[in-house]
C-alpha cells in the first residue's frame, strides 16, 4: 500500500486491514446521480481510496443544490455535475481515476463496475439501472430520501437475492420530488453516507447486508428493517436471467 498515512485509520481495524485497503485500492464503483445521495456517497468513496470511480449525471447544478448537495460551490452553479464532481473529488484524492459518463453511456458502463450506487431520484431510472445491473450480475446499493424519511438496500440477483422490481412493481407510480415535497440537508445525506459505507463493507467482503430494505424516520431517528421477498414472477430476476431457481 502506497499511502499508510491517509487511509491508516481503516486499515487499523480488523475487518480493513492492509488486504481490505488493497482490494479497495483494485475496486471500481460506478454511481448514478450526483444530487443529495450521490455527491455524499461519491465524496466518502472517493476518501477510502478506491481505485477508480465512475460518475453518471445528466444534470447541471443549480443553486438549490447547495442547500443539500454539499459537494458543490457557488461558483460550480452551471457546471455539469459530473464536471464539478469529478473536479472536487481530485482534489480530495488525487490517486482515484475518476471517469464520468452522461446517463445512457452509465448504463453501458455497468459491466465495468464491481459495485453500483443508485443514487437517481426517479423510478424510470431506478428500473432501467436494476435491470442492467440483474443482466450484468452486479450487485446495487439503492439510496432514496424524501422529507424526513429515508430507505436503503442493497440487491444481489447473483447470489440468488430480489432484485429492485421484486421490492416495487412497474405500477406506474409517480415519486414525489424533493421540489414538491421538501429534504433536510441531513436526511438525504445520511442515506447517501450509508450507500457508501455498505459499498465499501462489500468491497472487503462484509456482505450481510444484501436482501434487506432499511427504512429510516430521521424525525425519530428511528430505523426499521424488512427481509425482501424474490418475486418469483417479477419480469427482471425470477431466476431466467441468471439460472437461479426461486
Amino acid at each position: 500500500m502506497s499511502d499508510f498515512a491517509r487511509y491508516s485509520r481503516q486499515v487499523v481495524l480488523r475487518e480493513v486491514g492492509v488486504n481490505g485497503q488493497q482490494l479497495l485500492r483494485d475496486s471500481t464503483a460506478l454511481v448514478f446521480g450526483l444530487g443529495g445521495l450521490g455527491s455524499i456517497a461519491a465524496a466518502y468513496l472517493a476518501g477510502a481510496g478506491l481505485g477508480r470511480l465512475l460518475l453518471s449525471d445528466r444534470d447541471r447544478v443549480e443553486r438549490s443544490n447547495l442547500q443539500r448537495q454539499v459537494l458543490y460551490r457557488q461558483t460550480d452553479v452551471g457546471r455539469a455535475k459530473t464536471e464539478a464532481a469529478a473536479a472536487q473529488l481530485c482534489a480530495l484524492n488525487p490517486d482515484v481515476e475518476i471517469e464520468t459518463f452522461d446517463a445512457d453511456a452509465g448504463v453501458e458502463a455497468i459491466r465495468a463496475a464491481d459495485i453500483v450506487l443508485d443514487c437517481t431520484d426517479n423510478f424510470p431510472a431506478r428500473y432501467t439501472i436494476n435491470a442492467a445491473c440483474v443482466a450484468a450480475r452486479k450487485p446495487l446499493v439503492s439510496g432514496a430520501a424524501i422529507r424526513f424519511e429515508g430507505q436503503l438496500a442493497v440487491f444481489d440477483t447473483a447470489g440468488g437475492g430480489p432484485c429492485y422490481r421484486c421490492l416495487y412493481a412497474d405500477d406506474g407510480e409517480a415519486a414525489e420530488t424533493c421540489e414538491e415535497a421538501g429534504i433536510l440537508g441531513p436526511v438525504v445525506g445520511t442515506v447517501g453516507a450509508l450507500q457508501a459505507l455498505v459499498a465499501l463493507k462489500w468491497l472487503v467482503g462484509l456482505r450481510e447486508d444484501a436482501g434487506r430494505l432499511h427504512s429510516w424516520d430521521a424525525r425519530r431517528l428511528q430505523w426499521r428493517t424488512h427481509t425482501i421477498s424474490a418475486d418469483p414472477d417479477c419480469p427482471v430476476c425470477a431466476g431466467k436471467n441468471l439460472g437461479i431457481h426461486r
